[in-house]
């Protein structure tokens, strides 16, 4: 392990990509073989939130900002109970960093975790080969020749990086067993997090289901947050294990790559839609499309950082988000007599969410919680709030849906 601002003995690594292209650099971190596929964030901060969300699972994360690592490690700032990432790649790691919260150095860090860094690469010109080729398999290697053997190296990669589309990464991100969530929010006074604290008899009155596909902690603070009972399960737990648990509201959790594979999910949430309210993020919004028979595709190179603009058609606001995410929702497969649009991506004209006309349920593809980001989506938490709220108000709850629908619409705030 590395002292803090010393010396250090700088081993050269490369990064190959399998068309052929390659970047040289210096380890830090784990000095391990790794592989993934190789996207960009465009996030100035929010590493730790970036390197624990699950949702990278596979993945060698690009950040476009050139100097990371400048205010440490804190594990209040954790998604996930470890790094996801496959491996993270910087202009320049600061060995350096200032923040009264920091606990570890962010090698340290990466050391400790087996997730290996590259830096001193020309970041800008990386970036570039993905947004102009689209996101690629990639391998960060050992490469002390000055001119590597490419050819092999390539090969390399091919042979022994899985391809992101088709592969089933819920079930390597899912905890994959069932807990409660009680954590609020972050306390930045004393930089701890706040329990639910309250009295038995302030307690909140729903109780909402999550199904965990890569569920990031942000997102379970902001359901408690809201005042709601969270109970965390598998990516694979049965529709009817759910209905026991007398739920008053589902949440389809962030999760990793392709959603296609994971029908497991989709025929669970497909038997559960009109059952009580559903609110899907991500790969959950995802899984929630495929329920009803929409269809998704893979970005050339995907959306990952802070600064994406969506704009609400409901109200015409747009709001500045928070996205990671390879694979999006065709809008155009999504059936009309079922189902609207409620967002778009105002830099490509994408879905960003959409509701079901007749059923409690919608779906956003970024990331209201944020964890990096802007928090101007925090607002979809409490129309979920309310969805659940006009649900349970129903004299006979599910069994009068078919006089008196909630729908989105109605919880629209």
């Amino acid at each position: 392990m590395t002292l803090r601002g010393g010396p250090v003995k700088k081993k050269k690594a490369v990064l190959v990509l399998e068309d052929g292209r390659y970047f040289k650099g210096h380890r830090f971190g784990s000095t391990r073989d790794i592989g993934g596929e190789v996207v960009f964030n465009t996030s100035m901060m929010g590493y730790p939130e970036i390197l624990t969300d699950p949702s990278y699972s596979g993945q060698i994360v690009v950040m476009t900002y050139p100097m990371i690592g400048n205010y440490g490690i804190s594990q209040d700032d954790f998604e996930a109970r470890q790094t996801f990432a496959a491996g993270l790649i910087v202009k320049e790691n600061s060995r350096i960093p200032s923040n009264w919260r920091c606990e570890h150095t962010l090698e340290e860090y990466l050391e400790a975790q087996g997730t290996p860094g590259l830096a001193g690469l020309d970041t800008r010109a990386l970036v570039k080969h993905l947004r102009d080729r689209g996101s690629m398999r990639g391998m960060i290697l050992d490469c002390e020749e000055d001119e590597p053997d490419i050819k092999a190296l390539v090969e390399r990669v091919k042979t022994e990086v899985a391809t992101m589309a088709g592969t089933d990464l819920a079930k390597i991100a899912t905890a994959g067993h069932t807990y409660h969530w009680g954590e609020s929010s972050l306390d930045l006074t004393s930089g701890s997090l706040r329990p639910d604290d309250r009295l038995p008899d302030e307690r909140p009155d729903f109780h909402v289901v999550v199904y965990d596909f890569g569920v990031k902690r942000s997102i379970l603070r902001q359901l408690v947050a809201e005042g709601c009972r969270v109970t965390v399960v598998p990516a694979d737990t049965s529709y009817e294990a759910v209905l026991a648990m007398s739920p008053d509201g589902l949440m389809l959790s962030n999760g990793p790559g392709d959603p296609e594979p994971v029908m497991y999910a989709v025929e669970n949430v497909k038997a559960l839609i009109g059952k009580l309210p559903i609110f899907g993020i991500c790969l959950g919004h995802q899984i929630l499309s495929l329920a009803i028979g929409a269809k998704s595709y893979k970005l050339k190179f995907g959306h990952r950082g802070g600064n994406h603009p969506v704009k609400d058609l409901q109200t015409g606001k747009v709001e500045i988000t928070s996205h990671n995410h390879g694979f999006s929702i065709d809008a155009d497969s999504l059936p009309p007599e079922l189902a609207e649009a409620t967002h778009i991506n105002l830099n490509d004209g994408t879905l960003e969410g959409f509701r079901l006309k007749e059923h409690p349920a919608f779906g956003v593809q970024y990331h209201p919680e944020a964890s990096p980001g802007p928090h101007d989506a925090n607002y979809l938490f409490k129309r979920f709030v309310s969805m659940m709220e006009q649900w349970k108000s129903q004299p006979n709850g599910a069994d009068s849906a078919d006089e008196e629908t909630v729908s989105c619409q109605d919880a629209t705030i």
